[in-house]
């Protein structure tokens, strides 16, 4: 495909200027229905009420000032409604009540495979609004809760509330041996009393599968035990959560030792709605599976399956490239993102069609004045490209380094600039790439901004 052409950039640090690419590379088979849509989420939101719990159940009433007060024990988690009065909804939220459940849970102590609740705080740091796309919301959040049928109270009436619901979920899954059904491990889980201290997986589909088809969103971000990532390999239906909610969630086998997993994944949906970008589900999941695959190739991601719709031959390129050279960056970058999700889809992450996808979003983060997020995805491509076979001195891995190693240069925030900089320098060592001295002024440069 020829390739259009974008701006060139200037060089810096021993690397000559290097025309953009203007999404080169393979061409992707054409996919219909791909829309540059996206939702509006809600800003202003004033007005937070409700209970705030303490890690291990002890609950407290806000009043109103926001001041805690010691108040009934017992209860897990933390509520907060956030009302719009004051503020007007953005564009495209609902005025329905939406609530937000919030529940990370791993094992205390050497059974713990996953960091789960690492994430919440990013999660927190989300406009409730934003979560579930409505004027008015609900958070629930559970942290590494103790007892199940606690949990499934609380579910259960976060399920109740006609408005949409959005479960935001980290955590493992571990297969009871005698029903040889999955478990969501809870803080007091141990192999021994699975049955009776783990959240059965059954039950989320009791509590969800009864709402309206529509109204329900899992993003789940899991890390499974050998006996249910064997069982994954045989039956991928066995996290079916019904017609009903829509599934979004990336599983991968459980570390056998050392440091416990991040979910990177949930991570990443939180990070994008924090960004202020309004995308619509599937391509956050795209975003975020991309991300996720880098750091953890071994993973199964689930989404629901597309709707049918007649396949037309076009070719998406030009208009992404003219909604991003206009200034519509969302709008370019939710198109690729969409088109990146259909060809990890259809090819799988180790594909040429999903790399060329990430070089288009490495490109569209140049043009959107993102430096950082443009070198990083340019290094993913130049180590995909090289775990495909390809020779360190084939013209697109020396054209995906040199495009980091530009981008690199771009970077003003100097922690950043120095989290890439080994991941650059280490590319550069076996892709020197055409102009002499590259690697010398990449290192040079980088000991001009040494770590604090």
């Amino acid at each position: 495909m020829a390739a259009v052409t974008g701006i060139a950039g200037e060089g810096r640090a021993g690397v000559a200027a290097v025309a953009a690419p203007g999404f080169p590379g393979v061409r992707s088979e054409p996919r219909a229905g791909v829309a540059a849509t996206g939702t509006t989420g809600v800003t202003g939101v004033t007005g937070v009420t409700g209970v705030t719990a303490g890690p291990r159940g002890g609950a407290f009433v806000n009043d109103v000032k926001g001041q805690p007060r010691t108040g009934a024990t017992g209860a897990v988690g933390a509520s907060r409604a956030i009302g719009s009065t004051g503020a007007a909804g953005a564009p495209g939220a609902t005025a329905a009540v939406g609530t937000a459940v919030l529940l990370a849970a791993a094992p205390a102590g050497r059974g713990r495979a996953m960091d789960a609740a690492s994430v919440l705080p990013v999660l927190a740091a989300v406009p409730p609004g934003v979560l579930t796309g409505t004027t008015t919301a609900t958070v629930v959040e559970l942290a590494d809760p103790l007892d199940p049928q606690t949990v499934l109270t609380r579910l259960r009436a976060a399920a109740g509330s006609p408005g949409p619901l959005v479960l935001c979920l980290a955590g493992q899954l571990h297969l009871d041996r005698r029903q040889h059904l999955p478990h969501l491990a809870l803080a007091r889980t141990t192999p021994a009393t699975l049955r009776y201290t783990a959240l059965p997986w059954h039950w989320l589909v009791g509590e969800l599968g009864v709402r309206a088809p529509g109204t329900t969103t899992v993003v789940a971000d899991l890390a499974a035990d050998p006996d249910v990532w064997e069982r994954l390999g045989t039956a991928p239906e066995l996290l079916n959560l019904g017609p009903g909610p829509l599934l979004y969630g990336r599983v991968t086998p459980a570390p056998r030792r050392g440091e416990p997993m991040a979910p990177d994944y949930l991570r990443s949906w939180a990070e994008l709605w924090r960004s202020g970008a309004r995308l619509p589900h599937a391509t956050l999941h795209a975003e975020s599976a991309a991300r996720a695959a880098s750091v953890t190739p071994e993973s199964l991601f689930l989404a629901p399956a597309p709707t049918p719709v007649p396949v037309v031959a076009q070719d998406p390129h030009p208009a992404i490239l003219a909604a991003a050279m206009a200034g519509r960056h969302g709008e370019a970058a939710a198109v690729a993102a969409a088109w990146e999700s259909e060809a990890l889809r259809r090819h799988g992450p180790r594909s040429a069609e999903a790399v060329h996808w990430t070089e288009v979003r490495a490109d569209l983060a140049r043009l959107a004045g993102e430096p950082a997020r443009s070198c990083e995805l340019w290094l993913t491509a130049a180590e995909a490209r090289l775990g495909l076979g390809q020779r360190t001195d084939d013209p697109d891995v020396e054209g995906a380094v040199d495009r980091a190693h530009h981008q690199w240069g771009e970077i003003a925030d100097p922690v950043r600039a120095r989290a890439l900089g080994p991941v650059l320098v280490a590319l550069r060592r076996s892709v020197p790439g055409r102009r002499p001295g590259a690697l010398a002024a990449l290192t040079r440069r980088m000991a001009e901004h040494p770590a604090p």
